[in-house]
């Protein structure tokens, strides 16, 4: 469920907020279940986007690239649009792709 954000924070005042102000009035404080979600679905977003990305560099289709996966082609369109998949469909496609997805321990002071 996509989180809709509203212009009431930012557009009624003559002040700029930060970011951080932001996010932690349209949708919750840091460690919030509503800013966990916000930040999982934007993650999601992001890899999905540089998926289409690295698909069109290499002039492919979503058909061409679900073909040689052996999936069908809306698989592929519901991936680029951010929708959550297993991690092994997810490297999959990765490697199809001719891509590297790389894991590294997370600075606590970075989360």
């Amino acid at each position: 469920m996509p989180i809709h954000l509203s212009k009431n924070t930012y557009m009624n005042s003559n002040k700029l907020i930060t970011a951080a102000e932001f996010l932690n009035n349209e949708i919750g404080p840091i460690n919030s279940p509503e800013r966990e979600r916000f930040k999982n679905e934007a993650y999601a977003y992001y890899l999905s986007e540089i998926l289409k990305q690295r698909r069109k560099q290499l002039n492919w289709s979503e058909a061409d690239l679900a073909n040689r996966l052996g999936k069908k082609r809306p698989y592929i369109s519901r991936i680029e649009q951010g929708e959550d998949i297993r991690m092994s469909n997810f490297l999959q496609i990765v490697r199809e792709l001719g891509l590297v997805f790389e894991l590294k321990v997370l600075d606590s002071k970075t989360n």
